[in-house]
C-alpha cells in the first residue's frame, strides 16, 4: 500500500494546477517528471528556472494515449512514426519530429524540432486526461524534476528533496524502469533514416522489429535533445567508475556500488552496497542509490563498471555521463 508523500496532491488538483498556468512534478514510468502546459510560453519559462535549465535546451512534450502527434505539435510526420507509437506507447520512446511552426515553440527551446511520447504511467495517463478536460491540446511540457545536470528523481521524495515544497507533487510510488526514455529522431528519416539519440530500455533491437533495420548512430547534424550533454545525471560528490579489481585498494571514507561482496575485512564495508545483475533491476536501482550516497557522508563513490554489452548500452549512458573523469 502507498504511503503518499506529506503534502503531495490528487491527479485532480494537479490537473486543475497545470490548466491555471502552474508546475506539478508527477511520476511516469521511467523519471518523475516536472509538468507544465505545454501550449503555455510563461508556464514553460518557469519550468526552465525551476531546474536552472539552459534556455536553449528543448524538453520533452507528453500525450495522453491514442494522441496523434499530428493533431497539435508536429507536422510532415512520416509513417515510420505511426508504426512504432502503435508499437511502443505508452511507453519509454520518444520520437523527435518536425515541430509544427505554430506551436509549442517555447517546449522546443525554439528548435524546429519537437520530442514527444506518451507515458506508460497509471497516474501521467490520469494526469494527461483531466488537464486535455482544461486544456484542449492537452500537452505536457516535463523534463525530469530535478536541478538541471543532477540525478533524476524516481519517487516523490527525490522531487522534494531536489525542488523543496514549492512545487505541486502527485506522489506514484518508486518509478519501475528508473532512466530516461529511448530518443529516436525521425525528422531525416526520409533522407538518412532513424537515428538513436539516447539509449533507454527500449533497445535497438526491438526498435529494429519495427524499422526493418538498426537505428543510426547519433552525428553531428542531430537535433538537440534533452539528456544529450556530456555530464549528466551526476551526484554533487565525485563518481567514479571503475574495474571490480580497482575496488579492493580503496581506502578511505567512500561508499562502492559492486556486483560482488565486499573482501573480508575491506575498509569500505560499511558503504559497500552490492548492485543488482540485471540491466532492468540495476536501472530501477541506479538514480536511488546515487542519490542515497550524495545524501550520505562518503567523500566520493566508487561504481564497479557494468558489461560492455549492448543490453547495458543504456545504464552504461547514464553512468558515464555522470561520472567524474579520473585523472
Amino acid at each position: 500500500m502507498l504511503n503518499p508523500l506529506a503534502g503531495s496532491i490528487t491527479t485532480e488538483e494537479g490537473a486543475l494546477r497545470l490548466a491555471r498556468g502552474e508546475l506539478v512534478a508527477f511520476p511516469t514510468e521511467t523519471v518523475y517528471g516536472l509538468g507544465a502546459n505545454a501550449t503555455d510560453a510563461q508556464a514553460v519559462a518557469a519550468i526552465f528556472a525551476a531546474k536552472s535549465r539552459p534556455v536553449d535546451h528543448p524538453v520533452i512534450v507528453h500525450l495522453a494515449k491514442g494522441g496523434d502527434p499530428a493533431e497539435y505539435f508536429a507536422q510532415n510526420v512520416p509513417d515510420m512514426a505511426y508504426l512504432l507509437i502503435e508499437r511502443f506507447w505508452p511507453g519509454p520512446l520518444t520520437l523527435i519530429l518536425e515541430r509544427a511552426k505554430e506551436h509549442a515553440s517555447a517546449a522546443a527551446a525554439g528548435h524546429p524540432t519537437i520530442g514527444l511520447r506518451s507515458p506508460d504511467h497509471p497516474i501521467a495517463q490520469e494526469l494527461l486526461r483531466l488537464f486535455a478536460q482544461q486544456v484542449p491540446a492537452g500537452g505536457l511540457a516535463a523534463p525530469s524534476a530535478n536541478r538541471f545536470g543532477r540525478t533524476s528523481p524516481t519517487t516523490a521524495a527525490h522531487v522534494r528533496a531536489e525542488l523543496g515544497g514549492g512545487v505541486g507533487i502527485i506522489d506514484g510510488g518508486p518509478c519501475r524502469i528508473g532512466i530516461e526514455s529511448t530518443i529516436l529522431d525521425l525528422t531525416r528519416y526520409a533522407s538518412i533514416g532513424a537515428v538513436l539519440l539516447r539509449p533507454g530500455s527500449i533497445s535497438e533491437r526491438q526498435l529494429a522489429e519495427v524499422l526493418g533495420s538498426l537505428p543510426l548512430a547519433k552525428d553531428a547534424a542531430a537535433p538537440r535533445v534533452s539528456g544529450s550533454h556530456a555530464s549528466h545525471y551526476a551526484p554533487s560528490r565525485p563518481l567514479y567508475l571503475v574495474d571490480a579489481e580497482d575496488l579492493k585498494d580503496l581506502s578511505g571514507d567512500v561508499a562502492v556500488w559492486s556486483f560482488q561482496p565486499p573482501p573480508p575485512g575491506h575498509p569500505a564495508t560499511a558503504n559497500w552496497k552490492v548492485a543488482p545483475a540485471t540491466p532492468e533491476q540495476y536501472a530501477m536501482a541506479l538514480y536511488r542509490v546515487v542519490r542515497a550516497f550524495d545524501a550520505g557522508r562518503a567523500s566520493a563513490l566508487f561504481i564497479e563498471r557494468p558489461p560492455q554489452t549492448e543490453d547495458w548500452g543504456a545504464v552504461n549512458d547514464r553512468l558515464g555521463r555522470a561520472a567524474t573523469p579520473i585523472r
